[in-house]
């Protein structure tokens, strides 16, 4: 036996309440005696009106308008005063195209009205931990700035736009992380802002999203909270180590110099002390040379005056001079010795 659900549940519900719903025939019928105030010409009008207000839109200066016929993509509206076909043919969705909007990765301080759409699905909370080249797990937050430079794209070619900017953001990141140290994350924040814009830029264009990325900005980097005490010790060692380094390069540098200089001195120096005796031995020669020349011509001329020149120059040093008759014997004579010379003689004696 085949129950009927619908009269059972009707009559159920009419035997609990005692009044039953009313049917469409019912519904048609009191629409039609139902009487608009001011008769069907105010209605007419009232309609026109609806008609008029829905075809007249503005757009504002910083976007523009989007305009679908049926669902069909037709045109971009401009900025300023427009107009389009009646509501439910043609429907405007407004873009904001010259606004810079962001994405924050790794923390939360953006406004919900800081973004054009919402993603549907949570954010995940965890996107800033990355592990880095050598292998070391690095806290990486980032700010990606960008605008929508096509709105066609942006609207209609991808499903959920801003979740693929956030996972293509995030692999990105992860792919320009992962081929640096972690010393590298934590001081070279701008050539890796750099590389991720080009990189991201590039995946973006590819899947026609309509996004342009203006910048991205990094946010402090660290290492997880845990480890950052033992971190903060290998980095403190790590200043020491080229710390000595680097003052043993500066006395490398004080040293090195300093001694290649003085050598350089000294070798100036002997190589002037050796063309002074070169030239002066070639001088000599060169004079002893040109006496011989006169020697030879006259000798008897060129000895004499040889040996007053000798005389000359030999005869100043020796001081006091005596000139003695050789056929003196005795030398008494000559010297001035008195009583009075003797007699001071013997004092100095006595003292």
């Amino acid at each position: 036996m085949n129950w009927d659900w619908d009269k059972l549940k009707e009559q159920q519900h009419k035997q609990s309440t005692g009044i039953s719903p009313p049917q469409v025939d019912e519904l048609l019928n009191r629409f039609k005696a139902m009487k608009l105030p001011g008769g069907p010409i105010v209605f007419a009008i009232f309609i026109i009106l609806f008609l008029i207000y829905s075809a007249i839109f503005t757009i504002q200066a910083d976007e523009v308008g989007v305009i679908q016929r049926f669902g069909v993509f037709k045109r971009i509206a401009q900025p300023g005063l427009n107009f389009k076909l009646p509501a439910g043919i043609e429907k405007v969705t407004k873009v904001k195209d010259k606004k810079v909007f962001k994405e924050e990765f790794g923390f939360r301080s953006t406004k919900d009205n800081e973004r054009p759409f919402f993603p549907s699905q949570t954010e995940n909370d965890d996107v800033s931990l990355m592990l880095t080249g050598d292998l070391n797990v690095a806290v990486v937050p980032w700010i990606v700035q960008y605008r929508i430079s096509h709105p066609y794209n942006f609207l209609f070619k991808v499903d959920e736009v801003l979740m693929i900017l956030r996972d293509m953001s995030e692999a990105t990141m992860r792919q320009v992380v992962g081929d640096r140290s972690i010393n590298e994350i934590i001081s070279k924040r701008d050539e890796i802002a750099v590389e991720a814009k080009m990189l991201l830029q590039k995946e973006l264009d590819q899947a026609e999203t309509g996004i342009k990325i203006v910048t991205i900005e990094m946010q402090k980097t660290n290492v997880p909270e845990p480890v950052q005490p033992s971190f903060n010790e290998v980095n403190q060692a790590t200043q020491v180590k080229e710390q000595m380094i680097y003052q043993a390069r500066e006395d490398y540098n004080k040293a090195i110099p300093a001694a290649r200089g003085e050598a350089e001195r000294t070798l100036k120096a002997a190589e002037g002390y050796a063309l002074e005796r070169i030239n002066k031995a070639k001088g000599d020669g060169a004079r002893f040379t040109a006496l011989y020349g006169e020697y030879t011509k006259a000798r008897d001329v060129t000895q004499r005056r040889m040996y007053l020149e000798m005389i000359r120059d030999v005869f100043p040093k020796l001081g006091n001079k005596y000139i003695v008759d050789s056929e003196q014997k005795n030398l008494l004579p000559l010297l001035n010795i008195g009583p009075k010379q003797l007699e001071q003689q013997a004092i100095g004696t006595e003292k």
